[in-house]
């Protein structure tokens, strides 16, 4: 719609990632098969972003 190439628009979005790529559906999974584990069982009310670095927060 902008007129824009496609592999210049990817390029440049994974430019804005810290982490420099995009996630990979692997990595996407593991954080939900965490907080589905008894290992996250002590985990409650908590934001976990899966962004490779994206949102810059403290």
């Amino acid at each position: 719609r902008t007129g824009q190439d496609i592999d210049a628009v990817r390029k440049a979005s994974r430019a804005a990632i810290p982490a420099g790529r995009y996630g990979k559906v692997e990595e996407f999974g593991a954080v939900a098969a965490f907080l589905a584990s008894a290992q996250a069982s002590y985990v409650t009310g908590s934001l976990i972003r899966c962004d490779g670095g994206s949102i810059k927060s403290v």
